[in-house]
């Protein structure tokens, strides 16, 4: 994949990461234009629901119950009895009606309280039921027409690379997940490539003082071959990790839990997540997981039945939710937080024979915080659609996970819209998703507006498209550079990751590359900061 152009940013707090260092610790903390809203320690907060959440079971389309219960007569979710589904909302019209699923009580009490908005029949144009190629479309921002927002990166990744630049250097990470053993592809941004860090398994407490414990003498010699690479993302990952783990142990030590959670995996998750909130570790984007939603059997226990393994998934789901957003109410910090859920397809409407659901194409989103205009976006799928000629599917997509997700990134996180197209972009119809943005969905005392985007009144400096390529990165003792035009010196400065400044130099290139020795320099994470007149590149380097 070519190398993404960076962008003249329109907000410098994108651009202040372009700034002399000397420059950014006069200017870390965003200076708010008048009347705008402070957004410097707002936060996303993503729950994957892993294995494609049954929509349906999940919030029934009362209008068209009949219908459904046609589709799913030994699954269905009953209109009577004790295990009757819970009425949402009884001012909605008619074709947003909806029933709950009976697990899920506590999502019934957050959007009581105007908490939560539901968005209809999400996914995606060309929907691809593959477990595996659709995680990667929804985690690189792709569609199954095209992967021309790139397959080697993420779009949170490359999101935090572009809007939060100037944080990239820092002693905590841009993103924290948890529940998964390995780490997102959707965090991987295209130069920063360790932008989250994965404490699945670990206590967040002792985090430090455990990742010390296991570096032990790191080898001298690494071979240039294919295991000499494996083995310098090891090592790279385990500097990466020391530079993040002090900040999240002492957040953890210093932040606490006002309330109780359920005693599941979910809600555990969560609640270190209010900790490290409430402890103010800066990270900008949590994601947690929750798996088993592969419901092909068993479903429910029996016909007629609605208990079963989507039932118990549900209750832990929006439980630990509830628990999550009663905590940080106490602590008044959940103003500056918003969560959602998203999983990678949903669940055919039609019942498979075996008290379950096979692959489908639209599953809910659940938007909570806050912050969010409680309500329902979208009307109830029109269940006609499922026929026996096309499987028994729900085609129709209403929302597109990239609307809801730039919706936040602009309105809540204020992020301006060169920023998010070169994020993610609408190829499919070629436009931009700033103009498709789902609307009221964040309420209008937390909405960051046009005026606001980018939430510095400073200019940016003039920036290059990326000229420059840097490698290998991460490097031991050599770095090379090379340029990509006709161009026979280099102009460059070179700063740790504290910002101090270390080398400034001007140097010949060869054939159109220069070797750099840097062996003196310590292991640890630079800033290259490359100059071309009056226009200058950055690059982010990790010496091993």
């Amino acid at each position: 994949m070519e190398r993404r152009k960076f962008i003249k940013l329109s907000a410098a707090a994108s651009a202040i990461g372009l700034m002399p260092f000397q420059l950014q610790a006069a200017l870390k903390s965003y200076i708010p234009i008048a009347d705008c809203p402070n957004i410097s320690n707002r936060k996303l907060v993503l729950i994957n629901l892993a294995g494609a959440n049954d929509g349906l079971n999940t919030i029934i389309p009362i209008n068209q119950y009949d219908t459904y219960s046609n589709l799913r007569p030994t699954i269905k979710v009953p209109d009577s009895g004790l295990n009757k589904y819970i009425t949402l909302d009884a001012t909605l019209p008619a074709n947003q009606q909806i029933g709950l699923n009976p697990a899920l009580t506590s999502f019934k009490s957050i959007y009581d309280k105007s908490w939560l908005r539901i968005m209809q029949s999400v996914g995606y144009p060309s929907q691809n039921k593959s477990h595996f190629k659709s995680t990667d479309l929804y985690l690189t921002g792709n569609d199954g027409n095209s992967l021309s927002n790139g397959v080697d990166s993420g779009w949170m990744g490359r999101f935090m690379e572009l809007y939060y630049s100037d944080l990239i250097v820092e002693t905590y990470p841009l993103a924290v997940e948890i529940g998964s053993s390995k780490t997102s592809l959707g965090f991987h941004g295209e130069e920063a490539h360790g932008l989250a860090l994965n404490i699945t398994g670990q206590d967040p407490s002792g985090f430090y003082s455990v990742l010390n414990g296991l570096g032990g003498v790191p080898p001298t010699h690494i071979p240039y071959s294919d295991y000499g690479k494996e083995l310098e993302f090891i090592k790279n990952t385990d500097i990466l990790s020391n530079q993040y783990a002090q900040s999240i142990s002492g957040a953890f030590d210093t932040g606490q839990n006002d309330t109780s959670y359920p005693d599941t995996d979910i809600a555990n998750q969560l609640k270190t997540v209010a900790r490290l909130i409430s402890g103010d570790l800066k990270t900008k984007v949590y994601m947690v997981r929750i798996g088993g939603f592969d419901t092909h059997n068993l479903q429910v226990q029996d016909s007629g039945q609605v208990l079963g393994k989507h039932y118990d998934l549900l209750t832990q789901l929006s439980q630990a939710i509830e628990a999550f957003m009663n905590d940080l109410k106490s602590q008044n910090i959940g103003e500056d937080v918003v969560g959602l859920t998203f999983s990678e397809f949903g669940r055919k409407a039609g019942e498979n024979g075996s008290f379950g659901t096979d692959h489908g194409e639209i599953a809910p989103m659940f938007v909570f915080g806050e912050p969010v205009a409680g309500g329902v976006t979208g009307t109830n799928p029109d269940l006609t659609e499922a026929t026996s000629t096309n499987n028994y599917q729900i085609k129709t997509v209403q929302y597109d996970y990239r609307q809801t997700f730039t919706t936040l990134l602009q309105d809540f996180l204020g992020a301006p819209n060169a920023i998010i197209d070169d994020t993610f972009f609408n190829h499919s119809t070629n436009e931009s998703f700033t103009d498709l943005k789902v609307q009221n969905l964040i309420k209008e005392q937390f909405a960051v507006s046009a005026s606001c985007l980018g939430g510095l009144k400073t200019e940016p400096p003039t920036t290059l498209d990326k000229q420059w390529l840097l490698y290998p990165n991460p490097f031991r003792d050599t770095l090379n550079f090379s340029c990509i035009d006709d161009v026979t010196t280099v102009n460059y400065r070179v700063f740790n990751s504290s910002g101090v400044f270390l080398i400034d130099r001007t140097d010949y290139l060869v054939f159109g590359k220069l070797s750099l020795d840097l062996s003196h320099l310590s292991s640890g994470v630079y800033i290259i900061e490359i100059m071309v007149g009056t226009k200058k590149e950055t690059h982010k380097v990790i010496k091993i």
